[in-house]
């Protein structure tokens, strides 16, 4: 009943405009369609915490009550995958329509500024570059937009395979993007002006252009590298990476799970502070590319090392440390005994749930191998949340089918990452 109701919010009570529109994906339909289903999702885990919406014919079994709880949730998981989709495809659809209000309003912006600062001073060659620079620069934007409007449109160069924000990607692309408009802005004044062509082809001297080559081609470095090394570093199963819903600007500034990266941070405030100097520089100076001074080159340098350092180190492979016995919280003689089938074991380790895969839907897919037989890890709600499985510890009982002696454990968590071999005694 609760995964037709997220269904029915999804398709219908989503839409602003009532029901009626059922199956629209316009934006505001989707997400709201999308907020409707975790809602529902939501308070049915908390009605099951609280030991609520039970059958009557499971009440007698722990195991089995548990297990139908578990398939409940991970079924009602998949109705707000679904709908999360239809919010991600809507909201690819409409981002590049806002990115060009975005560009354009810039150019706006930079024209009425133009406006104002020139009155009294007049206008001048380098005001006209400036805003031809601008109108150029947006129109390939627009461009980029247009052709890319399914993933993002300017955007889709600057995700990464995981489906987040790139912050390496982004950043060289706003070193780019300055370094092609102060070429611009040049190109355009050498045009209207050519009585200064001495004095702009100067300005275009490696020796003056050498801060800020070299700070875009750090970032360009970064970017390739940073790429590399996640990639090697998650084909060896030493990095974990899931796939997020969608893009965020908060990816910028954060890990995987959505917590603050110092790392990122401290290179995204870098280059944004190193940036707008450049910007300040060329506005001052519009016949020649921006001149950084070496001691702001030396500060963004030790920002790309850091960030790089930081994409090594970020990670590691998931490890179990040891599989005891699940004490039974019912009195009876078998408290302190060997582990048997039907029984519940914990596996304790670290890197069960890798960031970005505390959804239900992704601890859902979590396996562990227990000789021969796979075991899907069974979801058990507690308010705000879920107790089992956590990033150290989960539970799954022995089943009937696995053979007496000695088995291997390994789990298998939601990214495809592979735990140790970690071997138990099972007797009969």
């Amino acid at each position: 009943m609760a995964v037709e109701t997220a269904q029915d919010a999804t398709t219908t009570e989503g839409h602003p405009h009532g029901p009626g529109h059922k199956g629209c994906e316009c934006p505001q339909g989707a997400r709201e369609g999308h907020r409707r289903a975790v809602a529902t999702f939501v308070a049915m885990r908390e009605r099951f915490a609280a030991g609520e919406g039970l059958p009557a014919a499971l009440a007698h079994s722990a195991g089995a009550s548990r297990q139908w709880v578990s398939d409940e949730l991970a079924h009602a998981a998949r109705t707000v995958v679904d709908s999360g989709r239809v919010e991600s495809s809507a909201w690819r659809d409409a981002v590049w329509r806002r990115t060009l209000f975005v560009v354009w309003g810039a150019v706006g912006a930079l024209l009425i500024g133009q406006l104002a600062t020139a009155i009294g001073a007049g206008w001048s060659v380098a005001r006209t570059a400036g805003l031809a620079a601008a109108v150029v620069t947006a129109a390939l934007l627009t461009l980029a937009a247009r052709l890319h409007h399914d993933n993002g449109g300017p955007l889709a160069s600057l995700v990464g395979e995981d489906n987040r924000l790139s912050t390496s990607r982004s950043v060289a692309a706003a070193w780019l993007l300055l370094a092609v408009f102060s070429v611009l802005v040049l190109g355009v004044e050498l045009a209207v002006a050519p009585g200064d062509r001495v004095r702009l082809t100067d300005g275009l001297a490696l020796g003056r252009a050498a801060g800020l080559l070299t700070v875009a081609a750090l970032t360009c470095v970064a970017a390739v590298l940073a790429r590399l090394v996640v990639a090697a570093r998650v084909r060896a199963q030493r990095l974990q990476k899931v796939r997020a819903v969608r893009p965020r600007a908060a990816d910028l500034l954060t890990d995987d799970a959505g917590c603050g990266s110092f790392a990122d941070a401290q290179y995204v405030v870098v280059h944004t502070v190193a940036l707008a100097f450049a910007a300040v520089r060329l506005g001052r100076e519009p016949w020649r590319l921006p001149d950084l001074p070496w001691g702001l080159v030396l500060l963004a340098t030790v920002s790309v090392i850091m960030y790089l350092t930081g994409k090594y180190a970020e990670g590691g492979r998931p490890t179990v440390l040891s599989v005891v016995r699940v004490r039974p919280e019912e009195g009876g003689f078998d408290r302190d005994a060997p582990i048997r089938t039907g029984d519940d074991i914990e596996i304790r380790g670290n890197g069960f749930v890798p960031p970005g895969a505390q959804d239900p839907d992704r601890l859902a897919k979590m396996v562990v191998r227990i000789g021969a037989v796979h075991v899907h890890v069974p979801l058990v709600p507690v308010a705000g949340g879920f107790s089992n499985p956590t990033d150290t510890a989960l539970t799954v009982p022995v089943p009937v089918d696995v053979e007496p002696g000695r088995v291997e454990v390994q789990v298998v968590t939601a990214s495809g990452a592979e735990t140790n071999r970690y071997p138990i005694d099972v007797l009969d």
